[in-house]
């Protein structure tokens, strides 16, 4: 569940003068990257009891968002091509946050990050294979370097940064999708609940019934349960907000906050090991984000800036 992307209309409160667009913007991807700190707190809930409150909790508070905005008419007469494609999405995100909650919770911090460093490289190069879109030549370099980057990874570390794959991938498909849905943020992420929620909140009434569920044994873990719906939600709508009001250049370069809040969260507080090949891969990555961001901001200032949303990245 992430933000659509689509039109602003008259019941989406995103919509609004640009003012407030790069604090709102700044404050979800940083928030996103203190994501490793919080979902380690909820243990000793495992990673797919603390995925199914995520999306429990996400759906209560979007419901309760949904009516006070009086959205509900966005989602009656929406096509079933429409729903497949948001079922698609709903399994791609479930995906995209059962793996890093999985990585968080079993010291994969800094895989977790180099995920989301390399998820724009994923999807300009799903853009290609799917959308027939044309890369320049620059990019294209950047796409390369990144490739070798998770070969010195591979081969110096003998395993496959599965969980960065695996989010990259996810979450590149998933934006592809979110493309064709005509919903806006709150009506979009409401859909998508609707989804996933029943199936969500029957295992969490199975893993309550047969005695293993971690709810309500003690009112801290308890609150923190809950919390991950807002903690899910706060961040996804301050990025509609600011995906509505900033260039999509601006939001390009600010979307490198949250991995490298990560990263740093990773190597410094929870003390990961980083083996030589380990930098050489990110500094190769690293390296590679340098030169297509700057072919993108270049490529920005030769036309006329625009107003676009990109995608929410946790």
């Amino acid at each position: 569940m992430a933000d659509d992307g689509a039109r602003p209309g008259a019941s989406d409160p995103t919509a609004g003068p640009p003012r407030s667009g790069l604090v709102a913007a700044l404050g979800a991807y940083v928030l996103w990257g203190t994501f490793p700190a919080f979902w380690p707190l909820l243990e000793p809930a495992g990673s797919v009891e603390i995925l199914a409150h995520r999306i429990a909790w996400t759906l209560v508070g979007m419901l309760v968002l949904l009516t006070l905005i009086r959205g509900w008419s966005q989602l009656r007469g929406q096509s079933w091509r429409t729903w497949v494609t948001i079922t698609g999405a709903s399994a791609l995100i479930t995906v995209n946050w059962g793996v890093y909650i999985w990585g968080v919770t079993h010291g994969r911090v800094v895989e977790s990050a180099l995920g989301y460093y390399i998820n724009p490289l994923v999807s300009v190069v799903l853009a290609v294979v799917v959308l027939g879109e044309r890369l320049r030549r620059t990019q294209w370099v950047a796409v390369g370097i990144a490739t070798a980057a998770v070969a010195v990874l591979w081969a110096g570390t003998g395993a496959l940064p599965w969980v960065a794959l695996v989010l990259a991938c996810s979450f590149g498909f998933y934006g592809l999708l979110k493309k064709r849905v005509p919903l806006a943020p709150v009506a979009g992420l409401t859909a998508e609940g609707f989804l996933l929620g029943p199936i969500a909140i029957g295992y969490l009434v199975w893993l309550q019934a047969i005695g293993t569920g971690t709810f309500g044994h003690g009112s801290a873990q308890t609150l923190l349960l809950i919390s991950a719906g807002p903690v899910t939600a706060i961040p996804l709508l301050l990025f509609a907000v600011g995906a509505r009001r900033l260039p999509l250049a601006t939001l390009g370069l600010l979307q490198y906050v949250n991995p490298t809040l990560q990263f740093v969260w990773g190597v410094l507080v929870d003390h990961e090991p980083m083996p030589p090949a380990r930098w050489v891969g990110f500094v190769l990555v690293w390296i590679a984000l340098a030169v297509f961001a700057v072919e993108g901001w270049a490529a920005s200032r030769r036309r006329p800036a625009v107003a676009q949303p990109t995608r929410a990245t946790v």
